[in-house]
């Protein structure tokens, strides 16, 4: 499917830009299709073939889109790997992969077992003829791809699970072109101006890379988020949405851009990664004069599940999750799996025809996650009287921090090693900006001094993201434990509401 796309549009957008760089240059579709052609004889001569998984350690450029295109023209697999994990995040994901060829830059590299996984270094382009060189081979024909079979693999997306062992969520022919049909109406063309707030590992990528190539827009990369550069590309290209999670929007309305700019073309404000705070909902529609929609969904779910109009009143935009976008379906379950009745809490359930096909070489949590069709998505919600979804909470205790799941036992794992931490559990608090924080309940190990948020910053850093590091601590003489003697979470999430 990817093929077929980026060849037809290679000719009707042919001299159109289809990335521009924040360094000033760009490639256009008829570039794109070429270099990704060339790639793919490359990566033939590195040995991969139909159904072999690559895997991408690079950070979100030009060369990682061409050897996505080209992995595929071999029908091979490609999951990215996001470069902001540690090492030994890194090293789950891949040993998750078993991948036949990790492509990675040099700074990234270090974290690969190359012993065990064949390993290539890349030095990212400079230019439309530089991207991807060590695998483009000059004048190679063009690759012919297998037969299109809906269910021949195409990407792996990683998620984490409850316990941060990493999940690579899968996906076909048949599901991305079901979520491109979803997202444009099978539409062709329309071009302008757009930028990607994500990571190219992210599923809001990796899946919906096939309309994105059958737009003709230009795509605007960044070396780095930032909320002034972004501000400025959206007025300067009059772009008619403005795309993110929920602490980019809150970064961009606190910008003092965002009085100095006209931004008189945004029509939509699409927001997803998490539920919204209200008040941040309200901001950005009164900045932007736009309507706002949360779009709730999942890694698993591909990237389509629920979502608020552009047009809601009050109480669906800031209260609630919306409703089932065309396509997708929604229930609420209890334990059994049953359905409960409308405004009883229970775990929300979503079915379309772009749910993953299962979690790459893990076929027991697959069975667990996918049950007839449906998707667990292990979050508690319900249904309100006017058939508008709330979130209650969630079924394990994962929250989500600026667009990223945090898992608090994986971060416990690592922080109870500290010598001066006898007990330590991860809370989220509500925040502004990122939406939830992590929030560190700790008791203090005997002949030991409490030790300071920084410190246990500094000593969790080497093996977790970034994100991932709790963001302030609390103190307690013991944690407090229910029935079952486990740590009740509830007691001590009360606390930060």
């Amino acid at each position: 499917m990817l093929t077929e796309i980026s060849r037809r549009a290679a000719v009707d957008f042919a001299d159109t830009t289809a990335y521009l760089t924040e360094a000033g240059w760009g490639v256009t579709y008829s570039e794109l299709d070429r270099a990704a052609d060339e790639a793919a004889e490359g990566l033939r001569r590195h040995g991969v073939g139909e159904g072999d998984a690559v895997a991408l350690l690079l950070p979100s450029v030009v060369d990682y889109v061409v050897l996505y295109l080209a992995a595929e023209r071999l029908g091979a697999v490609t999951a990215g790997i996001n470069p902001k994990l540690r090492a030994r995040e890194i090293g789950g994901c891949i040993d998750v992969l078993d991948p036949a060829l990790v492509i990675a830059t040099a700074d990234l590299a270090g974290a690969v077992d190359t012993d065990r996984y064949p390993t290539e270094i890349v030095r990212l382009g400079t230019d439309a003829a530089s991207v991807a060189a060590e695998f483009r081979v000059a004048g190679a024909e063009p690759a012919s791809p297998p037969p299109d079979d809906d269910d021949r693999a195409v990407c792996i997306c990683f998620t984490s699970g409850s316990t941060g062992q990493p999940k690579g969520a899968w996906y076909t022919n048949r599901q991305l072109r079901a979520i491109a049909e979803l997202d444009t109406g099978g539409a062709w063309g329309g071009g302008g101006h757009g930028i990607s707030p994500t990571q190219f590992a992210h599923v809001g990528f990796m899946t919906k890379l096939p309309w994105l190539l059958a737009s003709g827009r230009t795509t605007h990369l960044l070396d780095r988020w930032s909320a002034g550069p972004v501000l400025r590309l959206i007025a300067e290209h009059r772009m008619p949405a403005v795309t993110g999670v929920a602490p980019q929007l809150a970064l961009m309305v606190r910008h003092p851009l965002i009085h100095e700019l006209d931004f008189s073309a945004v029509q939509a404000v699409v927001v997803g990664g998490a539920a919204s705070p209200p008040a941040l909902v309200r901001e950005c529609r009164e900045r932007f004069g736009a309507g706002y929609s949360i779009r709730y969904s999942s890694t698993e779910s591909g990237g389509i599940g629920l979502g608020t109009a552009l047009d809601a009143d009050d109480e669906e935009a800031l209260h609630t999750i919306g409703r089932p976008r065309p396509g997708a379906e929604a229930s609420i379950r209890d334990a059994n799996g049953d359905p409960v009745p409308d405004g009883e809490i229970g775990e929300l359930w979503l079915r379309s025809e772009c749910v993953m096909s299962g979690y790459w070489n893990d076929p027991e949590t697959t069975a667990e996650t996918l049950v007839d069709g449906w998707l667990r998505t292990g979050d508690l919600a319900r249904v309100d009287d006017a058939g508008c979804y709330r979130l209650a909470g969630r079924l394990k205790e994962m929250f989500i921090r600026g667009g990223y799941n945090v898992y608090p036992m994986e971060v416990e794992s690592v922080l109870v090693a500290h010598p001066a931490i006898a007990e330590v559990a991860i809370v989220p608090r509500p925040d502004e900006v990122m939406g939830e924080i992590g929030v560190a309940v700790v008791v203090v190990a005997e002949g030991h001094d409490a030790p300071s948020l920084a410190e246990l910053r500094e000593f969790a850093a080497e093996e977790l993201a970034a994100y991932k590091l709790p963001e302030a601590i609390r103190f307690t003489d013991a944690l407090p434990r229910n029935s079952s003697d486990k740590v009740d979470r509830l007691v001590l999430a009360a606390e930060e509401t």
